[in-house]
Formats: C-alpha cells, sequence, structure tokens
C-alpha cells in the first residue's frame, strides 16, 4: 500500500505533544508508511513576515522599513523567545529541550548576521536593498518551519519512533534547485515504510515559494511532496472540521460535516476565505489524481473530509459561509459602448495586489467586490480618478454571503435565500447566480453577516424541505 502525506497546521502543532499519542503513534505503536509536512507553530510565522490579519509588522515588515537597526533586532529577539517558549510546552525532557534550544539560538544568530551584513551592504550606493527583499522573506520564512520539525522529530524520537527530519529550508545551503529538485534531493534515500519523514513546510528552490504563493507556501510543499512521490492520499489535520457553517453562528448541533465534496468547492471555499487548501495546491493534486481528505487532529477516529473531482450524486447545498469586502464602484456616464474600462480596473487592482471576490457590471457601472484594506483602497481610488477623471468613484464596507455546493441545479437558492431574508427584514444589496450552479452569492450590510449565514443555513439545512432533499 502507498504511503500519505499529511500536513499540519501551525495551531494544531502547538498542541504537537496532544498529538503524539494519537495521530503519530497509535495504539503503542507507531504508524509508519506516513510522511508529515508541518507549518511553524502557530503565531510564529506572522512574529517574523506580519501578522497574516492585522498587518502587525514583524521582522521581515521592519527590516524592510527600518529607519534603524532596533526596531528589527527587537522583533527577532521576540520570535527567538517565542520560539523557544513553544518548544518548552511541548517537549518533557530536558536534553530535547536544551537542543531546540540552542538550534533557535544558531538559526537566529544565522539570520542576524546575515541581514546585519546586508544592511552594511546596501549602504553603498551601488547595491539596493529592494532587490534583495524577497530573499529575505524566504530566509526569515524558513526559520519557523526547521525548528517546528526539529521539535517534532525530538519528541518524536524520544517516545521511540524512527522520526527523521527533512529540512528544505535550504540554510547555509549552496545549491539552487527547483521545488521538485529540492524534494527529491530531501527524500533521496529514506523510506516511509520504515521511518517517519517530518518535512518543513517551507522548500527554498530557484522558484522561490514567496513570490508567487506568499504565505500559502507550505500548503504548496505538501502538495507537491504528495505527487511526486505518488502518494495514495494527501491529508490536511486541522484543529476542526470542514462543516455546513461556522458552529458559532449555527450552533454545534446544527453545523454538519461535509464528508465528501470536490475540488471545485474547495476552490469557492478559498475565494471566499474559507480556505481547505490553497486554490495552486489543489489544481497540483487534482492534476496528479491524489485525492484530499481534511480531518480533525483531535478526533483521529473520525474519517473527516474528502475532497476529490467527483460530482454530487445529487443537487445539495454543503456550505453557507461569508467574507467582509469592500464594494468599488465605478461609475462612467459615457461607458456605454466603450471598451476597456473594465480592463483598466484589472490592471490597477493588479498592480496594487488586491483581491477580487466577485464583480459585477451593467452599462455604464462596473462595480467589483474585493478582499482589501482600507490603505489599499484609498490607492487605487487616486489612480481610478487619475485615469477616469470624470467618473464617480465610490467605496463601500459590505458583506458577501454565499451558498455552495457541488451541484446547486434546481434548489432555488437565489429564490428561497432573498425570501428568508424577507421574513426577517434583511434587504440585500445584490445577489447573483453563476450557470455552472456551484455557488449562489448574496450581497448584505455587515452587520447583517451573521444573521444572513445563520438563516441560509436553516434554510438548506435544518428546514424540513431541507431534510427532505437529503432523505432523498
Amino acid at each position: 500500500m502507498a504511503h500519505t502525506v499529511e500536513k499540519i497546521g501551525g495551531t494544531s502543532m502547538s498542541r504537537l505533544n496532544e498529538l503524539r499519542d494519537t495521530l503519530f503513534i497509535q495504539n503503542g505503536k507507531a504508524e509508519y508508511g506516513r510522511i508529515f509536512v508541518v507549518s511553524a507553530f502557530g503565531g510564529i510565522t506572522n512574529l517574523l513576515l506580519e501578522h497574516k490579519k492585522t498587518g502587525t509588522p514583524g521582522v521581515y515588515a521592519r527590516f524592510a522599513n527600518a529607519e534603524d537597526d532596533h526596531g528589527w533586532l527587537d522583533a527577532l529577539n521576540e520570535v527567538s523567545s517565542a520560539m523557544i517558549a513553544a518548544h518548552e510546552v511541548v517537549l518533557e525532557h530536558q536534553g530535547d529541550i536544551d537542543q531546540a534550544t540552542a538550534f533557535v539560538q544558531e538559526r537566529i544568530e544565522g539570520a542576524r548576521n546575515c541581514l546585519i551584513d546586508l544592511q552594511r551592504l546596501c549602504s553603498y550606493g551601488h547595491f539596493r536593498l529592494n532587490t534583495h527583499l524577497l530573499q529575505i522573506r524566504e530566509l526569515l520564512s524558513g526559520l519557523g518551519e526547521a525548528h517546528s520539525a526539529l521539535v517534532a522529530v525530538l519528541m518524536l524520537q524520544r517516545a521511540g519512533v524512527n522520526a527523521r527530519l527533512v529540512d528544505l529550508s535550504g540554510w547555509r545551503g549552496d545549491a539552487d534547485l527547483s521545488l521538485e529538485a529540492r524534494i527529491s534531493s530531501g527524500m533521496d534515500g529514506i523510506d516511509p515504510a520504515t521511518e517517519m519523514p517530518i518535512v518543513t513546510g517551507y522548500a527554498q528552490c530557484a522558484e522561490g515559494l514567496m513570490r508567487e504563493f506568499d504565505r500559502g507556501y507550505s500548503e504548496v510543499t505538501f502538495s507537491q511532496l504528495a505527487a511526486q512521490t505518488g502518494a495514495r492520499e494527501a491529508i490536511i489535520h486541522k484543529e476542526f472540521h470542514l462543516s455546513s457553517a461556522d458552529p458559532k453562528l449555527v450552533g454545534e448541533g446544527n453545523a454538519r460535516k461535509l464528508g465528501h465534496t470536490n475540488y471545485d468547492v474547495a476552490d469557492q471555499m478559498a475565494n471566499l476565505g474559507m480556505e481547505a487548501i490553497h486554490p495552486s495546491a489543489a489544481k497540483t493534486l487534482r492534476q496528479s489524481g491524489v485525492p484530499l481528505r481534511v480531518t480533525n487532529c483531535f478526533e483521529p477516529e473520525d474519517p473527516g473530509t474528502i475532497i476529490d473531482d467527483q460530482p454530487a450524486p445529487k443537487p445539495a447545498a454543503e456550505i453557507v459561509t461569508g467574507l467582509d469586502i469592500i464594494a468599488l464602484e465605478l461609475f462612467e456616464q459615457d461607458m456605454v459602448g466603450v471598451k476597456g474600462y473594465d480592463a483598466a480596473v484589472l490592471e490597477i487592482l493588479t498592480r496594487h495586489d488586491v483581491r477580487i471576490v466577485s464583480k459585477v457590471t451593467n452599462a455604464n457601472t462596473v462595480t467589483h467586490y474585493l478582499d482589501a484594506s482600507l490603505k489599499s483602497m484609498r490607492r487605487v481610488e487616486a489612480d481610478l480618478s487619475k485615469r477616469y477623471p470624470q467618473a464617480e468613484i465610490n467605496s463601500e464596507k459590505l458583506s458577501l454571503i454565499s451558498v455552495v455546493g457541488r451541484d446547486l441545479s434546481g434548489l432555488h437558492v437565489l429564490a428561497r435565500g432573498m425570501n428568508a431574508f424577507a421574513k426577517d427584514d434583511i434587504l440585500p444589496r445584490g445577489a447573483t447566480q453563476g450557470p455552472r450552479n456551484v455557488d449562489t452569492q448574496f450581497i448584505l450590510q455587515r452587520e447583517d453577516k451573521d444573521k444572513a449565514i445563520a438563516l441560509l443555513h436553516e434554510e438548506f439545512f435544518c428546514s424540513s424541505e431541507a431534510e427532505t432533499r437529503m432523505a432523498a
């Protein structure tokens, strides 16, 4: 039987000691035939780069914008303390703790010296710091995963597991390898049937994972490893199940585990910020024919949810979720019959790295629903005003709620959703459903988002009509 490739996220890694005897060791015996890809401990990558949600600067952001050394040096010291605190929680043996601490100190000191040398080099006019920023981001990213992988290996070896560290971070390496070659080199000579490889989620490669995937790099490494080694199955261990909605909004007893869905639905989830897997990673798995399983790592007896390329056996809603967005509206009376407006807006949004969630157009208006910060939006609006000085440009904070499923045909999602809202005096600002019948979107005021999700979930999962359809 072929092996599996399994990924553990940062939040779960912070509870690594709780997973030793349930996920890695089962019934007192190490389960081989499994390759684990690990993320950094929870919060470490935020400290190394910047906070993923709030944007609070970490080492990278402070170094890139440094007016003096104190900010980024202090931030690097904070990372060192946080790493040591993380492994002191999960490791029991003092020898293992000392080894992990020495590892952190060596890597942090190496990174510090590298950044100081680079700063000194760029003090000469022939060198520019901005040409090296991407490499700095890559270097810092690898610190977190290398640390967590080592800690996992120390913990497992102490428990009698034949675990091996596979460090793909390229630390002090001089080879400029492709991702495929980096993985092949790291896995060379390893037999998953008799040992348990613990692989860093970050892989240094010639393509530069951060350039294209940024914080999604660990899932790209995970999927490439699964495809490249011919895994029987790729498994992502999260701290929750993929459910029909957020249990906090619809009630623990009402949320339903998906159980089975496909990559089309996974893509829609990613578009709405409810990411089961990075779209590029999903593409790699889909094209290589490797099914993905998403499990709750703290419920190892539950098989979780399978994601593959199979269509739905019958039409059904599977998920209701929402995302806070900003609606960017460009109104120009002379737009009718003139080409180029949409392309111009897209070019500006791309230049400012603003993500488009959805859009709608009519004769003289183009409206994009965006996942963006207000800071980015101010820049976008300024560029649009220069391009179209006669246009009216407006931005508004809204929310997008979506009902998603492999096949929504015949469910009258649009009509039933609007009717459910009307009963509770919620007036949507817009709604749309494409011909592919995999999602229906409703645009609402932000204050109505949570209530709207609960109403739609009630309609499609808990109502008598929903129950009848599911029974059929």
